[in-house]
């Protein structure tokens, strides 16, 4: 029924929030409204129950607004023959893009595969690299697996137009999660500007410094120390390319980022926003022209759960959404038994498929930036960057991010917010659906592919504490 019809020509006024608060706190009846309403995040920023629209919005759209975002599939897999088995058929099922996992990786979670020249060519077989976005995901041989790949473009005579890679070269997560670099500081600074330069000469595209920030939020970090440690490795990256005397305003856009998504749709929405602001800053303080960041998402491996896995698939979906609605340029969503071992292939259809229905039915490229304007995400985007950027300068001024690793400053400020939010789960503020919450009565048995657990290397010249990949559910004691 039209709304003329039902309530005559009546005019309702504009809302007023002075108005409002003065009924909730009525309806509160003495409760306080901070204690009911309003929440913070692990940051101690404040989450106010409703907000009004901002007047002064701000677009920040994907590097291509115009181009979907790629549909990123995992391959980790210690067999170099299923793990191209697996592509192939993940490329033909809709996938975009590989990331691919090598054991000894801080993300490879106990897998990944071998970390040889001949692996990589196995794995990347009858692939078209002209038409598939492939990343290599940080690891202790990044420099090394650069060179194989790029071995392997020139033997295939790959156009370099149509290539989009990423050699996901990043020393301070490595340094970070696997608690050890095979050379001393001094000796990986003098020695990476002289392996930039030699790929600047070579004329491949990509990324080839990445700042990963998976490494601390998989180790418990908050957004904003996530994003603080993530500008502190891309300045890192920015003083290499001048050793190497490349020009900024050319190497700036061979910087990407890469960061976890989880359930928390707006904060990981603003969280991708937030990185897109701070780099801009950046290299405007650089007195480069902005170039919009390079970002790729991945869903959280320390939201997983053991118990009742089907609840991963909800979890990652919301996440998956909010990397997409907060502008991420890929993604790759962690199949959701991925706690339990080594992913089969109904665990990869599902994360493919999660992804393939929220580009296909939903059209969730469609609009670009669709948070614009929204005054919680707006504020939320905000209040991030300020957190992030003092987190920023408290490790430039501890002697920047692998200084500060080395002297446990960033593990110390990482251990403090993972066992302030460990204590909340187990006081029951916070809950695991399926797991500390809603539990199933009996579990259904899980299919995983056979796959031997690789070994952690121990070899290395420097050394901090390092900060592994942990689960929730296993901090509080509730994973079997």
């Amino acid at each position: 029924m039209d709304a003329r019809a039902m309530f005559g020509d009546v005019e309702f006024p504009p809302g007023d929030r002075k108005r409002w608060l003065a009924l909730a706190e009525k309806a509160l009846a003495g409760v306080s409204f901070d204690e009911a309403l309003v929440s913070r995040t692990d940051d101690g920023i404040r989450i106010e129950p409703l907000y009004e629209r901002v007047a002064t919005d701000e677009f920040l759209p994907r590097r291509n607004p115009r181009a979907p975002w790629t549909i990123v599939q995992r391959i980790d897999d210690p067999n170099p023959k299923r793990a191209n088995t697996q592509a192939l058929v993940d490329i033909e099922q809709g996938a975009t893009g590989i990331a691919l996992v090598f054991e000894g990786a801080p993300n490879a979670f106990g897998y990944g595969l071998p970390g040889t020249a001949e692996a990589l060519e196995t794995v990347l077989d009858d692939i078209l690299l002209s038409r598939t976005y492939v990343r290599i995901d940080v690891h202790p041989a990044s420099r090394a697996m650069a060179d194989w790949l790029v071995n392997i473009l020139t033997r295939r005579r790959a156009d370099p137009s149509k290539l989009h890679l990423s050699f996901g070269i990043d020393p301070a997560a490595t340094f970070a999660g696997t608690g050890r670099l095979r050379m001393s500081i001094e000796a990986l600074q003098a020695s990476m500007p002289q392996s930039l330069a030699h790929f600047f000469a070579l004329g491949v595209p990509g990324v080839l410094l990445e700042a990963d920030g998976r490494v601390l939020h998989n180790a418990g970090a908050t957004e904003a120390q996530e994003l603080g440690v993530m500008l502190a490795s891309a300045v890192a990256h920015l003083r290499l390319f001048e050793e190497a005397r490349q020009a900024l305003v050319y190497a700036a856009p061979h910087i990407g980022f890469c960061l976890s998504v989880d359930q928390d749709q707006f904060l990981s929405m603003a969280k991708i926003r937030a990185l897109r602001k701070l780099w801009a800053r950046v290299q405007q303080a650089c007195s480069v022209s902005p170039s919009s960041a390079t970002i790729h998402a991945e869903t959280s491996y320390r939201m997983m759960t053991v118990r009742d896995p089907e609840t991963n698939i909800l979890r990652s979906t919301l996440a998956g959404f909010a990397a997409v609605a907060g502008g991420a340029d890929s993604l790759s969503i962690l199949p959701h038994t991925i706690a339990h071992g080594l992913p089969d292939a109904f665990a990869r259809r599902i994360a493919r498929n999660t992804q393939l229905i929220m580009s296909d039915e939903s059209h969730l490229d469609f609009v670009s930036d669709p948070a614009s304007g929204s005054g919680g995400v707006e504020a939320l985007t905000a209040a991030l960057c300020d957190a992030a950027w003092k987190e920023f300068q408290a490790i430039e001024a501890e002697g920047g991010i692998l200084r500060s690793l080395s002297q446990g400053h960033i593990q110390r400020r990482v251990a403090e917010a993972r066992n302030a939010r460990v204590a909340e789960y187990r006081d029951g503020k916070r809950s695991l659906v399926g797991t500390t919450v809603y539990p199933v009565k009996s579990e259904r048995p899980v299919k995983v592919l056979e796959a031997e657990r690789r070994p952690v290397p121990s070899d290395g010249v420097v050394f901090c504490e390092p900060l592994p990949a942990t689960r929730i559910d296993e901090l509080i004691g509730a994973a079997e």
